[in-house]
């Protein structure tokens, strides 16, 4: 067992495991919560995550573990609450994510990728046929930094009173775990789609062997060290002033989302790029 395995399971809430997926699209999709400082908003977005059908909470370095007022906040979601996983970096919350949607509420100096919310929970339900797909949320005072809205593929941003757009960080897991919850039924809830007065746009649609296949973050983030090696084995990047180069390779490559053969063929390159420099 790793360092960070065996700190993680020391800091989880008692009794915490991860629960299982029991079948349904909605097990996998995960909310995580990025270092947040009041326990009792843990407990808030644990209710709001189970009014919607989603149970896979990720807590990442919380400053304040749950604890009695968490759960008070909780209510009837306890359960999420004490089934939630406790890691250290955000890395390691989506490590095995093949979508990674990060909340952001400002533009940033490089804009990314954006999503509104209903196609967030649209993109969301479709992906995670495949994999398990991720909701970020950053810090309630400051949201997350750019270094971890640049390990997602898009970021979204509720659309709210530009006089007055003070969102809680339960609000906003509510607000787009509705999205999320919305999307599966018009996709996968025969009855409800019957009912609904939407546009039923979303269906389900049939697996097809030639539908790409994107990456997991994991193998995401080994391409982009491997690119960010074979640039600096060129002189393209400079080992003491790096720049911005590979921040804006990751816009690049985030909005064009290379699916796994592209990945693989792209290692390729590099590989062929570092024999080359090598050779000189």
């Amino acid at each position: 067992m790793s360092d960070s395995q065996q700190d993680s399971q020391q800091r989880s809430p008692q009794g915490s495991q991860q629960k299982g997926a029991t079948g349904s699209l909605l097990d996998r999709v995960k909310i995580v919560l990025v270092n947040t400082s009041d326990c009792r908003n843990i407990g808030s977005a644990a209710r709001a995550m189970k009014t919607m059908g989603l149970s896979q909470l990720i807590l990442v370095d919380p400053i304040e573990m749950p604890n009695g007022q968490a759960q008070a906040l909780a209510a009837g979601a306890t359960d999420v609450l004490a089934n939630a996983k406790v890691v250290s970096t955000l890395a390691e919350a989506i490590e095995d994510c093949g979508l990674v949607v990060g909340t952001s509420a400002r533009s940033r100096t490089l804009p990314w990728p954006m999503l509104e919310p209903r196609g967030c929970g649209e993109k969301m339900i479709a992906e995670a046929e495949e994999y398990p797909v991720a909701l970020v949320f950053g810090r309630e005072n400051s949201g997350l930094t750019n270094e971890e809205l640049q390990l997602c593929h898009f970021h979204v941003q509720i659309p709210a009173n530009p006089d007055y757009s003070s969102l809680n960080l339960a609000m906003a897991v509510q607000t787009l775990s509705y999205e999320v919850r919305t999307s599966y039924l018009l996709a996968h809830d025969q009855s409800y789609q019957e009912r609904s007065t939407g546009n039923g746009n979303l269906v389900a649609k049939a697996k097809n062997e030639n539908d790409e296949q994107y990456p997991v973050i994991e193998e995401t983030e080994r391409f982009y060290q491997h690119f960010e090696k074979a640039l600096k084995s060129t002189g393209f990047i400079v080992e003491n002033h790096p720049g911005l180069v590979m921040t804006k390779l990751r816009r690049l490559f985030n909005r064009a989302r290379p699916d796994v053969k592209e990945i693989k063929m792209m290692r390729g390159i590099f590989a062929s790029m570092e024999r080359t420099s090598k050779e000189k």
